[in-house]
C-alpha cells in the first residue's frame, strides 16, 4: 500500500478495495496483475492531470472575473472625470451678486450630466415622496403626525435612495406619517 498522508489527491482504490484486487490479481496470473495495475496507474495519472485542469480552470476564472470588475469600474470613473472638472470650475469661478444665477444654471447643468451618466449606467432613483413606506427602499429616519395622510406614508425625503436595476444600491432616507 502507498502512504496517502502527503498526497493532496486521494487514491480513489482504497485500501480494501486494493487488497482485493491484490488477491484476485494473485488467482489470476502474472500477467493479468500487471494489466490491473497498469490500469489502476492510468486512472490514478488521470484523476491527478483532471484535478490539475480543474485548478487551473477555477484560477483563470477567478482571474477573469477580477479583470472584468475592474475594467468596469475604470469605465465609469472615466465617466465621472469630466464631470469632476466641471465642478473645479465651477468653484474657481466668481459667483458674485450678478454671477449668481449663471453660477447655478452651471451647477444644474453638472447635475444633469451626472443624472444622464448614471441613467445610460442603469442607475434609477427610489421613487419614497408619497409611496407606502417599505423597509426593503426606505430608511425610516424619523416619524411624524400628519393630518390627512395614511399611515406609514413617506412624507418628505432626506435622501434620495438609488437602484441599479434590481439592486438597491442604497435605500432613501425619509420622513413617515404616523397615524
Amino acid at each position: 500500500m502507498t502512504d496517502h498522508r502527503n498526497n493532496p489527491v486521494h487514491d480513489p482504490l482504497d485500501e480494501t478495495a486494493a487488497a482485493a484486487l491484490d488477491a484476485q490479481a494473485g488467482e489470476a496470473g502474472g500477467d493479468e496483475l500487471a494489466q490491473l495495475q497498469r490500469e489502476r496507474d492510468e486512472m490514478k495519472d488521470l484523476l491527478l492531470r483532471k484535478s490539475a485542469e480543474f485548478d487551473n480552470y477555477r484560477k483563470r476564472t477567478e482571474r477573469d472575473r477580477h479583470a472584468m470588475a475592474d475594467s468596469i469600474a475604470a469605465g465609469v470613473l472615466e465617466d465621472l472625470l469630466p464631470l469632476v472638472d466641471d465642478l473645479e470650475r465651477a468653484l474657481r469661478a466668481d459667483a458674485g451678486s450678478e454671477g449668481a444665477e449663471s453660477y447655478r444654471r452651471g451647477v444644474e447643468l453638472i447635475l444633469k450630466q451626472l443624472e444622464e451618466l448614471l441613467r445610460k449606467r442603469g442607475v434609477t432613483a427610489v421613487q419614497a415622496l408619497g409611496a407606502q413606506f417599505d423597509p426593503n427602499y426606505h430608511q425610516a429616519v424619523s416619524h411624524e403626525p400628519a393630518e390627512g395622510r395614511p399611515d406609514g406614508e413617506v412624507i418628505e425625503e432626506f435622501r434620495r435612495g438609488y437602484m441599479l436595476g434590481d439592486r438597491l444600491l442604497r435605500p432613501s432616507m425619509v420622513k413617515v406619517a404616523k397615524g
